[in-house]
């Protein structure tokens, strides 16, 4: 299993490094494929050498080789997170054919969670096909659980919908959406996906809310980061946290 996981982190990183060029681009309306990758400040084209992912970062001391401009460390970050996920996910769910369908989903929640952070934006150019490889892809390796998931998908869809519209300040309709998506993928285990989302959210709100008073409440919160977070929960411990509740309440 040591090797599977090795393998899913090298996977997670070089798929963190496309993952920064999403979370750049797609909010623009720019291209993923061209122009290639190049440095913000000068615009020299990134060499094949200079775009290992975290390692070339940290060869450079953060700078372009080129012109010497800091390049941010988000994008370190980003590889290594997503690495450390895709090992965490083998590690937690095995090596089997349900990673065509977990792999994708925790890279479009890194994703849409950077986005989120930037721009308070999850756009429908990711949602959307997101939701149509989970039901594509859960009809295919989970073929007998499909009626649960798109139930679960349609049931977090409409109590998201139900929230946003007692609270419009609170949440977008992309938070609605992407609750959707989450649900396709995760079946059941959408549950304790948004019990996180909205337990760690409201921490995050209460903690602004002390630190700048009354006049943060003012301010919008990017849910998605949340749901993203909750997501990964849901991937790596959902059904443990069900079969919990269920044997220690139900």
């Amino acid at each position: 299993m040591a090797a599977e996981i090795a393998a899913a982190a090298v996977l997670g990183a070089l798929i963190g490094s496309f993952l920064n060029v999403v979370i750049h681009r797609v909010p623009l309306g720019e291209s993923l494929i061209s122009p290639g990758s190049h440095c913000p400040s000068c615009g020299a084209e990134v060499r094949p050498r200079d775009n290992v992912p975290v390692v070339s970062w940290l060869l450079l001391r953060g700078r372009c080789r080129d012109c010497g401009a800091p390049i941010s460390p988000r994008y370190p970050t980003v590889e290594a997170l997503t690495a450390i996920v895709f090992g965490a996910v083998v590690a937690a769910r095995g090596f089997d054919a349900d990673l065509w369908l977990e792999l994708p989903f925790v890279a479009c929640l890194i994703a849409l969670a950077g986005i989120d952070l930037d721009h308070q934006l999850l756009p429908n150019k990711i949602v959307y096909p997101m939701a149509v490889y989970g039901a594509v892809m859960t009809a295919i390796v989970q073929t007998g659980d499909l009626p649960g998931h798109l139930i679960a998908g349609a049931a977090a869809f409409t109590f998201l919908l139900l929230a946003v519209l007692a609270y419009p300040a609170g949440m977008g309709m992309g938070d609605v959406k992407l609750g959707g998506a989450m649900g396709l993928y995760l079946g059941l285990s959408v549950i304790p996906a948004l019990l996180v989302a909205f337990l760690t959210g409201t921490i995050f709100g209460l903690a602004i809310i002390a630190r700048e008073g009354a006049q943060a409440r003012k301010k919008a919160v990017p849910f998605g980061i949340f749901l993203a977070l909750g997501g990964l929960v849901g991937v790596l411990a959902g059904p443990e946290l069900i079969d919990l509740y269920e044997s220690t309440f139900l």
